[in-house]
């Protein structure tokens, strides 16, 4: 497969993306992590897109969590990691590192902008974790601890 021609930028140059890992606290100690579909291959994963110009990487999280899956909620302001991944776009292939940003679910909206091409689910994070492809998130959402000191509970940027 040809490589992604992005201009000035060598084939290989990798890009950057902004993902939520959108949860939502079921009990003490206890939460559950939301995946969708991807719009191509039907494959879980998290909601995640591109840089916008003039948002922070948190606000382009929540941004995504709504538009993919009608989320809204309180993003964490600081990634908790990051995942490499392949894009596959019609001009090729684009290596990308993900920034992954915890959002703590608020409201689901029945209505958002990809309505009908996503399925979103919730699960655990043992099963959440065992339905990603990529190993670095699946790694991410195995560690993942809404509890863990530090997180800067309330604060946000976006």
């Amino acid at each position: 497969m040809k490589k992604l021609d992005m201009g000035a930028q060598t084939p290989q140059e990798t890009e950057s993306q902004y993902a939520a890992l959108c949860f939502r606290r079921t009990g003490k100690n206890e939460h559950e992590v939301l995946l969708i579909t991807s719009r191509d291959t039907g494959r879980w994963v998290i909601p995640k897109g591109w840089p916008m110009k003039g948002k922070s990487g948190s606000q382009c999280a929540l941004r995504e969590a709504f538009e993919e899956a009608g989320v809204e909620g309180l993003p964490w302001p600081m990634p908790i990691g990051v995942y490499a991944y392949d894009k596959v776009l019609t001009a090729g292939v684009q290596p990308c590192i993900v920034s992954v940003y915890p959002v703590e679910v608020d409201r689901m909206r029945n209505e958002f902008p990809e309505k009908g091409q996503r399925e979103r689910k919730w699960f655990k994070p043992k099963k959440a974790a065992e339905k990603v492809d990529e190993p670095e998130l699946r790694s991410l959402i195995k560690s993942f601890d809404p509890g863990k000191a530090g997180k800067a509970l309330g604060s946000s940027d976006a």
